[in-house]
């Protein structure tokens, strides 16, 4: 009996992951799928996103006939510097609100947190203002500075770094080194689960922001790659060729997701354990 019912656990387990998979994962696979089917406007039947005859048309028709390389390379640009930015700085003032005793910390670390409460859309606006009165809209310099600082990734970062004794900072300052010092040769490098984690959020995050660029940029050597491609698929009725420009967009997150997996689930884990 014992036998005839762990076969059963079993089966119901694997029918469970098998369900699971295919709605996760299904899309994607119909994604990659049609975009080498042939160019049509629409499908007929459930089965049609199966290319018979797969065919690298719609890409070369999205490659000849938009921006996607400028596209790519914008979303390189406002994807990989402000993540840059955002990881240094939250280490900096991770390793401040973590370490360093002055009055008034407790207090500007929680403002800083509430923060986070704050809907984006409420201050969309103030913020367009503002960056229109300086001469900002449609540059990079809108697409960066704004998101240098990231709330989540220093409280990321501060939880992580109380984690680490002091008597490794302690040891470091007797062997004199400085506070920048501690920073870069001891803090630095025992964070480098935390940062990876905070580092693939945050390209991801911005890789497939859509709302803010935009808004914020009006020409189209300015746009990213989500509004590019979405511009351009307003232009075009393909499916198959919609479907290119969604697997363009999608890749290269899963691609740095793979890489950054694994230390991205044990920085999710650390940090979950300090909450």
């Amino acid at each position: 009996m014992d036998r005839y019912d762990s076969l059963l656990s079993r089966l119901l387990w694997w029918a469970t992951v098998l369900i699971v998979f295919c709605f996760l994962v299904g899309p994607f696979v119909i994604m990659v799928a049609a975009s080498f089917q042939e160019t049509r406007t629409y499908f007929t039947g459930p089965w049609d996103w199966l290319p018979t005859e797969p065919t690298w048309l719609n890409y070369e028709i999205l490659f000849s006939r938009s921006s996607v390389i400028r596209w790519t390379l914008n979303s390189v640009i406002v994807s990989v510097i402000p993540v840059i930015g955002s990881i240094a700085f939250s280490v900096l003032l991770g390793y401040i609100f973590a370490k360093k005793k002055f009055p008034g910390r407790e207090v500007i670390f929680w403002m800083f947190l509430a923060s986070i409460m704050i809907p984006f859309q409420v201050t969309l606006a103030p913020l367009y203002l503002m960056m229109n009165a300086i001469g900002w809209i449609d540059t990079y310099w809108v697409l960066i500075v704004p998101h240098l600082l990231n709330v989540t990734g220093i409280f990321l970062m501060r939880q992580f770094i109380q984690s680490i004794p002091e008597s490794l900072e302690e040891a470091a300052i007797i062997d004199g080194c400085t506070p920048w010092q501690v920073v870069r040769h001891v803090i630095m490098p025992l964070s480098k689960t935390a940062v990876a984690t905070l580092g693939t959020l945050g390209f991801i995050t911005a890789w497939n922001n859509f709302l803010y660029p935009l808004i914020f940029t009006a020409s189209e050597s300015m746009r990213p790659l989500t509004v590019g491609l979405a511009t351009f698929a307003d232009t075009t009725s393909s499916f198959g060729i919609n479907m290119a420009a969604a697997t363009i967009n999608f890749l290269p997150t899963f691609v740095i997701f793979l890489a950054f997996q694994r230390h991205f689930v044990k920085g999710i884990a650390l940090g979950g354990m300090k909450l």
